[in-house]
């Protein structure tokens, strides 16, 4: 199970850190991902990191103000956004990849296991 937290109302320019923690199994040896969608809109990428920290992924949006990281010791990530934007509101999904999918990590197939969300609000 997926518990993302951390979300909440900010002003824009504003930072925010979310956090994602497991329970139930280790999630050390799985890429894992934020996705998020506001009102009306489909969800979307936002960032993924592989299970080593090797290598990170963002969506283009929020590249330059949102950092992915993640401490295996604490079966946790997070998503540290900074500079935040009103278009940045949404509710945030964490997900983990635990079939080693071959999919992008930019797609939401590769993911098969899914937080219940946490919503951030940006007001302006």
């Amino acid at each position: 199970q997926l518990q993302a937290s951390g979300g909440g109302l900010v002003q824009a320019g504003d930072s925010l850190r979310l956090s994602c923690a497991a329970s139930g199994r280790a999630i050390a040896s799985y890429a894992l991902a934020w996705f998020r969608q506001a009102p009306g809109r489909e969800r979307e990428f936002v960032a993924a990191i592989t299970w080593s920290s090797s290598r990170t992924s963002y969506a283009d949006s929020v590249k330059g103000r949102f950092t992915i990281s993640r401490d295996n010791a604490k079966n946790t990530m997070y998503l540290q956004m900074n500079s935040l934007k009103p278009e940045d509101a949404a509710v945030y999904f964490c997900a983990a990849d635990a079939r080693y999918s071959t999919d992008s990590y930019r797609k939401e197939v590769r993911y098969d296991y899914w937080g219940q969300g946490t919503e951030v609000t940006v007001s302006s």
